[in-house]
């Protein structure tokens, strides 16, 4: 019989692996809400050859020796165990799933490192979940409250799709890759990816005065943190920000700016001396198609802000936003590894394994001041109709998050779909409470409206 083939851990996934948690375990999460009812053999089925449509997810962690010089991926003919689950619908079966989703990662000993739960009949996705600990927030009223609203889900014939990943194996967009097969295979219909949308090359932008990488950021203050390790999710829906046409930044900017804004204003109001902000920013340059690499395929790049430029009220907004466009165009135009030249010499295979682990955790923890002030991941449109079929239809809400462990403690991430922004605030809870990301969640939905600069 012939061996597993083995592919060697990748740097990301080498560094992750080193330090891992039990406390706040390195997940990412998932959530697609449909207006209706899928069948349960079916979807097994289509999800079933969706992984084998996209084999290189079908891996599971290869035993090893205490001096073998290199972590390993086996790649498996079939999956270990069953990876789609239909817990008991109830009225608390959606969190309790947006709970497992925070709380149990997939292990790496069995293939694949994912999981599926699909909870059926959930109800609205805000409002009725407002008192769920790891739930949703009803939306704040008030100036930038959800004008035009659509009513999300508020029947009982819908269902949530849960994937949770195991984030030192895969990343959201991989896996949202793997979600749109098996639609197009459940339901019948063209799932491609829309195309990405294109900007005129603009002239390389001059240097800015901008605070060095070696300047220690802010940190997020902290609020109230609770007793039980982990991390608290909040997810809540917000309208697009306007954006004339023509201008010269995008979405993603003002995402940006609004993060650094609301920081920056949640630190005043906790009396921490003002800093120069890092904010953390993953860049995909992968297809979206069916060639698209599964793996963590994300480099990372950091987008400072000094002080000044978060002013309670930036005194000219338009400035503001062109000046966040030159420098995230510049940064996603430089050629770096994933995770800078540093990770790959520290996971050179020259000794054990287990030595450049321990060498790597002393080295994150003294480099924890350094580290950034938070990170946003702005999937963008997501790029997918995620479309199940006429009995199921098409995802009209999705929310991404990602892990939010110490010493950042904070993390945004964002994706529209349907013309909605879906935004998820996941934190330490050794840093914040479910109140204080509450708060966050204002304060973010006030700062976005202050972006939308009349044309």
């Amino acid at each position: 019989m012939t061996p597993p083939a083995r592919i060697p851990f990748p740097v990301v996934d080498e560094v992750s692996r080193h330090c891992l948690q039990e406390e706040e375990p390195e997940t990412v999460h998932i959530e697609v809400h449909l207006p209706g009812r899928l069948d349960q053999a079916r979807l097994r089925k289509a999800f079933l050859e969706a992984l084998h449509r996209h084999p290189r997810i079908l891996m599971r962690e290869a035993r090893g020796s205490w001096y073998r010089r290199r972590y390993e991926w086996e790649l498996t003919a079939e999956p270990d165990v069953e990876v789609v689950s239909f817990p008991e619908p109830g009225p608390n079966a959606l969190r309790d799933a947006r709970t497992r989703a925070l709380v149990e990662a997939p292990p790496l000993s069995l293939s694949p490192p994912i999981r599926l739960e699909v909870v059926e009949g959930a109800g609205p996705a805000e409002g009725s979940e407002a008192t769920d600990r790891v739930g949703l927030h009803p939306p704040a009223r008030g100036r930038g409250e959800l004008r035009d609203k659509p009513p999300l889900a508020r029947t009982r014939n819908t269902t949530v799709l849960f994937l949770t990943i195991n984030h030192t194996a895969l990343d959201g967009p991989a896996c949202l890759r793997i979600l749109a097969t098996a639609a197009e295979i459940y339901g019948g219909k063209d799932n491609s990816p829309a195309p990405a949308p294109t900007r005129a090359p603009e002239p390389p932008a001059p240097p800015e005065d901008t605070p060095s990488n070696w300047t220690r950021p802010a940190r997020v203050a902290p609020g109230t943190p609770e007793d039980s390790p982990g991390n608290g999710l909040l997810v809540t829906e917000l309208p697009l920000p306007h954006r004339p046409k023509g201008s010269p930044y995008t979405v993603n900017d003002q995402l940006m700016i609004t993060t650094a804004l609301t920081i920056a204003h949640w630190n005043r109001e906790h009396g921490e001396t003002p800093r120069p902000l890092r904010i953390t920013m993953p860049v995909d340059d992968r297809p979206r198609d069916m060639t698209m690499p599964i793996g963590n395929g994300t480099r990372l790049v950091e987008v400072p802000f000094a002080p000044s430029e978060l002013a309670q009220a930036p005194k000219d907004m338009p400035d503001l936003l062109r000046r966040t466009a030159r420098r995230t165009r510049a940064l996603k135009s430089l050629s770096r590894p994933q995770l800078g030249h540093g990770a790959g010499l520290l996971t050179a295979p020259v000794t054990p394994v287990t030595w450049r682990a321990a060498l790597t955790r002393g080295l994150r923890r003294a480099a924890a001041p350094w580290t950034s002030t938070t990170l946003l991941s702005n999937i963008g449109r997501v790029p997918y109709p995620l479309d199940f079929g006429e009995e199921a239809g098409r995802a009209h809400a999705v929310w991404f998050s990602a892990p939010a462990r110490m010493p950042r403690g904070l993390t945004v991430t964002t994706a529209s779909t349907a013309g909605r922004l879906h935004l998820a605030l996941r934190w330490s809870r050794a840093l914040l409470g479910h109140g204080d990301g509450a708060h966050l969640r204002d304060l973010f939905e006030h700062y976005l409206h202050t972006t939308e600069v009349a044309p």
